[in-house]
């Protein structure tokens, strides 16, 4: 029987508020040349490739996105928003049967694939496979008494998905994060938000050892910190800040997606952590000059 006493109601919704996953993005886009490796925590840093390469693009003339968590709240979204832009998409999920409820019409561009991040980077591998030009992470653990899920979903899972991109020489990677997720050394640790969250198996933690494992890892990344997710239409303008800065503030899933998509198209979405917020008072401004007006990391 589900929970529904107020303090259970309480904390599921408190949860949901803050849960949270160049180069050219798609030409001449970098290629790291090292021999993949396990996906065990051991790495060092890698240093980017000079070596070049141009993505072809495959017999549909559409550019393939495999989109990991593809049917949670905001992959979901960034599915739906790819296939609007014109993009192929794989969708990864673990649950097929699911996934064709969720995504119930017919489209010769949407592809469903069982991809379940925790089985380790060769079978991710073969769920990507080699048509695919770039991935986008969107998984996020699914509350449980499983202290340890954040970590093998969060961490390990995102992990994973590097070391098949890796393999197969995809050239792009799209983190949806979550802001806060180094709220310790931001001086965070009494924020609500950072308490409640790392209450649930160090979820923060997990992420922000996910983020570091990508930007050692040499492949070209865009890592997106969203606020408090909502699943409301948007309301206001997207604010974009440089990682480590805001503490506070909610944006509509709709405009992750949309931000999560920009990153695949804009080129100075390349080697960046952005944190994004929703205002009202905020300036309307392109997506180009969101992310020029973050620095290359």
């Amino acid at each position: 029987m589900a929970n529904s006493s107020p303090m259970f109601l309480l904390r599921t919704s408190f949860f949901h508020a803050f849960t949270i996953t160049t180069t050219k993005p798609f030409s001449n886009s970098i290629i790291s040349p090292f021999k993949p490796h396990q996906f065990h925590i051991k790495s060092t840093k890698m240093e980017r490739s000079e070596i070049t390469a141009e993505i072809e693009v495959g017999k549909s003339g559409k550019k393939k996105i495999f989109v990991s968590g593809a049917t949670g709240k905001t992959g979901k979204r960034i599915v739906e928003q790819l296939l609007a832009k014109g993009f192929a998409v794989k969708a990864g999920v673990r649950d097929a049967e699911k996934a064709k409820t969720i995504f119930p019409n017919l489209n010769q561009d949407l592809q469903i694939v069982k991809a379940d991040v925790t089985e380790g980077s060769e079978k991710l591998a073969e769920a990507i496979g080699d048509d695919s030009d770039a991935v986008v992470c969107a998984t996020g653990f699914q509350y449980s008494w499983d202290l340890l899920a954040p970590w093998k979903v969060d961490y390990y899972g995102t992990v994973n998905l590097v070391e098949a991109c890796r393999k197969l020489g995809v050239t792009k990677f799209v983190l949806v994060s979550s802001i806060l997720v180094n709220g310790a050394a931001m001086g965070q640790l009494l924020n609500p938000a950072y308490v409640f969250l790392n209450a649930f198996g160090l979820v923060l933690v997990a992420k922000l050892q996910a983020e570091q494992y990508i930007r050692k890892s040499g492949i070209n990344y865009t890592i997106i910190r969203p606020g408090g997710l909502k699943n409301d239409p948007p309301n206001g303008n997207v604010v974009m800040e440089p990682e480590d800065t805001l503490s506070e503030g909610s944006i509509s899933r709709d405009q992750v997606a949309e931000v999560a998509v920009e990153a695949l198209l804009q080129p100075q979405s390349s080697y960046k952590v952005v944190e994004i917020v929703a205002r009202t008072e905020a300036p309307k401004k392109s997506f180009e000059e969101l992310f020029s007006s973050i620095k290359e990391r």
